[in-house]
């Protein structure tokens, strides 16, 4: 998610917005032996050498000596990149600076916490937009030398600088700048690429997908361009309350969804709200330029979960699902209020995570806090490190100075879901963690939803891409809509075993087919299932956010990233659905 700036004061700071996703670390290829010119020596000391010659070499490469690197790994370990790169501009900063006289700041009695605290996470890389307060960031001038030292020109570094922000490392830096420069290569030579074209006659659907798919495949290629702020026509709105939210004060919206999008079939898109320029305005326009609903999940439970949602369901005569959920932390976990201090201000969870924080995390916490239990409250450097920590990873007090991440069954009570949903049949805590931190918000997707099932009575047929654990399913059991026909489909072995296990357990009358991969799903295999079931009244999905959120540091790559170029699957899929189903009409 795009974060706040580091700089604001932390009492400015809108916790709720941090929407933070599990970074994956990619595998490289390892070597059983590395040697550096000129420092064996000091490798050999060393307990275990860098194994990963393409981290060695990119960081050579770089700039950096051998013998800096290979300390610099030594100090930060191989996985942790931008630890590596902020050791090695202190050291590159230090040899090129003449000796100063040491400063010792007496006053700052909690530093040694601060330091240990960043070695604290399970899963998620330090590096997250909301941890400013723990971790020092490198001067801009320095990055700025460093860039035209590269041979980047001033204004290269400059723009990198303004546009990925001054806390960047200078992997980020350089890589926008390749992104910038190829990007403006390939629009001399290539021009603009055509918009998504629109349909005058869908009963040409062959011809029309061999067209689109060409262009698909075209945008694929084409290098995410950055999208100027009067070019950014789709802001985020604050509140953000979508077309309404129940129990608040809401203007009366009126919306007219373009011809080409009108349902049935209906569908339903979800995505991270705050993700990179343009993404929002390149989704909209894919599907069939509706405009898409912002809504924060703090409206439904008491966890944030800000999400961007390209629907064309009527927007009027919706409802909740009762019993409403709690909306506040003491209401979810009353046994925490006993425990709870007065210094620690939080009504409402942040955005629920893919990891929680370690147990090292919390006992240090616990530690720090006990340094002070002869004093009323601990001094307000203290307090405002631990809520830091607290408010990043969702840490609740569940004891005297305890603290302690919350557990799956709460993870699914705040989600929406049923209890145990996601527990037993031989799924790990880190498996059901990652499930719940990607799933929808069921109460938030209950309340779009609900305007079908005077719509369709006898049940509905649906269609779910990227379905995760049922998010969607849940919801619209819940609501009382029947299921007739669904068909799931989802990469992860683990999620569609939840899906499979959560609709025996709810004795459902319908038939589910679960399949693995949206890539495989194409027009034969489509006007198969909806020959079979007479079509799908609901197309419902949620791409990969992994190169859209904040937190992604490395591949934030926008709809052009590994994973969330996906998105451009689901557009494939809903176009075909809705062209067969106009052609068998």
């Amino acid at each position: 998610m795009a974060g706040d700036d580091c700089g604001v004061e932390v009492d400015n700071i809108d916790w709720d917005t941090e929407d933070e996703l599990e970074i994956e670390n990619i595998p490289l290829a390892s070597h059983t032996s590395l040697t550096f010119p000129g420092v064996e020596a000091n490798m050999a000391s060393s307990s275990a050498g860098p194994s990963n010659t393409k981290i060695v070499d990119h960081f050579i490469g770089m700039g950096f000596s051998a013998k800096m690197v290979a300390k610099a790994i030594r100090e930060n370990g191989e996985e942790n990149t931008d630890s590596i790169l902020e050791t090695l501009l202190t050291l590159s900063a230090l040899e090129n600076s003449p000796p100063k006289q040491q400063h010792v700041d007496t006053d700052d009695s909690f530093s040694d916490y601060e330091g240990s605290f960043l070695d604290d996470f399970t899963d998620l890389d330090s590096d997250s937009e909301n941890e400013a307060t723990a971790k020092p960031v490198s001067d801009v001038d320095n990055k700025m030398m460093f860039l035209v030292d590269m041979g980047y020109s001033e204004d290269e570094a400059y723009a990198a600088i303004e546009r990925c922000g001054v806390h960047s490392s200078i992997a980020e830096l350089t890589d926008f700048i390749s992104a910038a420069q190829i990007s403006k290569a390939a629009d001399v030579l290539l021009g603009d690429l055509p918009d998504r074209p629109k349909p005058k006659n869908l009963n040409g659907c062959s011809k029309l997908n061999k067209r689109r798919h060409y262009d698909y495949e075209a945008w694929k290629k084409k290098k995410p361009r950055c999208f100027d702020d009067d070019e950014e026509t789709i802001r985020l709105p604050n509140p953000m309350i979508g077309f309404g939210v129940p129990n608040e004060l809401c203007p009366t919206v009126h919306r007219k969804i373009p011809e080409a999008a009108m349902g049935p079939p209906y569908f339903y898109y979800e995505n991270v709200a705050l993700a990179p320029k343009g993404v929002w305005n390149t989704i909209s326009r894919f599907l069939y330029d509706v405009e898409p609903e912002f809504v924060d999940s703090k409206y439904f439970c008491a966890a944030a979960r800000k999400r961007g949602y390209v629907h064309n369901l009527p927007i009027h005569n919706r409802y909740p699902l009762l019993p409403l959920p709690p909306h506040t932390i003491h209401e979810a976990l009353p046994l925490t209020r006993k425990w709870w201090p007065s210094w620690d201000t939080r009504t409402q969870l942040n955005c629920l995570q893919t990891c929680i924080g370690s147990a090292r995390l919390t006992d240090r916490i616990r530690k720090a806090l006990e340094d002070y239990d002869g004093e009323r409250t601990p001094p307000l450097h203290v307090q405002k490190f631990i809520i830091d920590q607290c408010r990043k990873w969702n840490l609740v007090w569940v004891g005297k100075n305890k603290v302690a991440p919350l557990e799956p069954d709460e993870v699914e009570m705040l989600l929406g879901f049923p209890k145990n949903h996601t527990r037993g049949g031989g799924i790990s805590r880190t498996d059901r963690y990652k499930s719940l931190g990607n799933s929808f918000q069921v109460d938030t997707v209950a309340y779009h939803l609900s305007v079908l099932k005077d719509m369709f009575p006898g049940g509905i047929n649906l269609l779910s891409l990227f379905s995760g654990i049922g998010g969607a399913e849940v919801a619209l059991h819940r609501l009382g809509i029947p299921l007739k026909n669904v068909v799931s489909v989802d990469i992860s072995e683990v999620n569609r075993n939840i899906v499979r296990s959560w609709w025996e357990q709810t004795n459902q009358k319908g038939t589910l087919i679960d399949l693995a991969d949206v890539q495989e799903l194409d027009a034969d295999r489509l006007q198969y299932y909806m020959n079979l079931f007479g079509g799908f009244d609901l197309v419902v999905g949620g791409s990969p956010c992994n190169n859209l959120t904040g937190s992604n540091r490395y591949t934030r790559d926008g709809l052009e990233g590994k994973e969330s170029i996906l998105f451009y699957d689901y557009f494939r899929i809903l176009d075909l659905v809705k062209c067969i189903a106009t052609k068998t009409e």
